[in-house]
């Protein structure tokens, strides 16, 4: 019987295994390099890419954690005035809003979780990088930091 059970074990372990591994692949080629540098400095994240309008809509909801050099970026096919807010998130978020240029327009740190207070860009932008709560702050990260990406579409 207990080999029984663990045959029947093993046979559930394996594809879940399998699933695992093939959604961190995935994730980790969903990625791509996100750069913000200043003053002399630079720090590296990598980042999903939420281009779809389903996607941008899904952002980081219903997520319990973010890694330290993960984050999410919200490209737009035209500068525009953006607003987010935090339904359904569940941990606080440092918004980057990104001019065209790479320059930063506002950087909303701290936002919180589960908010329907819109959360908006000074002006247009190109996009929005949302990272973990705090990661302006403890990285020293202000508005004069220039960002650049490639996206591999």
């Amino acid at each position: 019987m207990r080999a029984i059970l663990t045959a029947f074990a093993l046979s559930l372990a394996l594809p879940m295994a399998a699933c695992s591994r093939d959604a961190s692949e995935a994730q980790s080629a969903a990625t791509i390099p996100v750069t913000i540098a200043m003053a002399g400095q630079s720090h590296r994240f990598d980042v999903e890419v939420a281009r779809s309008d389903e996607e941008q809509k899904q952002g980081l909801k219903l997520r319990t954690s973010l890694p330290g050099d993960g984050g999410m970026i919200f490209p737009f096919e035209k500068p525009r005035i953006a607003s987010f807010w935090m339904q359904d998130t569940l941990i606080p978020l440092d918004m980057l809003f990104i001019r065209a240029d790479g320059s930063i327009d506002r950087i909303a740190e701290n936002t919180i979780p589960g908010s329907l207070e819109p959360v908006a860009s000074g002006g247009e932008v190109s996009a929005v990088l949302e990272l973990a709560g705090g990661t302006a702050a403890k990285l020293g990260i202000d508005e004069t930091a220039k960002v650049t990406w490639t996206d591999k579409k």
